[in-house]
């Protein structure tokens, strides 16, 4: 039986005044924000330089992430390096991380299916969110997939509509006091488990490509 009781939020985990992204992650591994804590593995939190330059905000960890307590380590995960490989974006220019922090998924069997994060999984895990950018100073936001665009630019933006464009930050964001940050700039693309599933899977990688180079462009 899926567990249904309402999310209370995360807030009550984040460290009033964290001085680290490690001290954030220590501290996320004990969140109870939401349900989806109860039949996870483990909380996936954010990695990557302190000091990026791009910040890459995806939906959710996916099984393989929840093993291993690592985000885009999964097939979407190396995807997305190969992306951003012939983009000519450096690695270690990034900082990778997720809207929601814990796998939501159906039992099927033995096997654990994807479910894409509702909307009160979004907005009980967003404190995380919003306490990882202010230990960021990124010149660059992507946002791959709608569950991230609904968690930072509101439930009106459409992926398919606006991908690839960039957009003033924090500006464009649903709650721009949320990100009190020198303005910088945002682009949203497709996230990188749509190009796995897509039917022409060429067409769709060299989308994302096209709309990473737009993102290497501006650094």
């Amino acid at each position: 039986m899926p567990r249904t009781e309402a999310p209370v939020g995360a807030q009550e985990w984040v460290p009033p005044h964290p001085r680290s992204i490690e001290e954030l992650k220590s501290a996320a591994a004990g969140c109870r924000g939401c349900e989806l804590y109860a039949d996870a593995t483990q909380t996936v939190f954010g990695r990557g330089a302190p000091h990026a330059k791009i910040v890459f905000v995806g939906e959710q960890p996916g099984d393989v992430e929840d093993q291993h307590g690592l985000p885009f380590v999964g097939p979407a995960g190396r995807l997305l390096r190969d992306a951003v490989d012939d983009a000519g974006i450096d690695p270690s220019d990034l900082y990778i991380t997720n809207a929601v922090k814990h796998f939501r998924f159906e039992l099927r069997g033995k096997r654990r299916i994807h479910q894409t994060p509702g909307p009160a999984h979004i907005t009980a895990c967003r404190p995380w969110l919003v306490a990882e950018f202010a230990q960021l100073k990124p010149d660059l936001v992507v946002i791959l997939g709608a569950t991230a665009a609904k968690a930072l630019l509101g439930p009106s933006f459409r992926i398919t509509r606006s991908r690839g464009q960039l957009m003033p930050w924090p500006a464009s964001a649903q709650h721009p006091e949320d990100f009190p940050v020198a303005e910088i700039q945002a682009l949203a693309t497709i996230h990188p488990s749509a190009v796995l599933r897509a039917d022409n899977r060429e067409v769709a990688y060299t989308g994302l490509v096209d709309d990473l180079k737009v993102a290497a462009s501006t650094l």
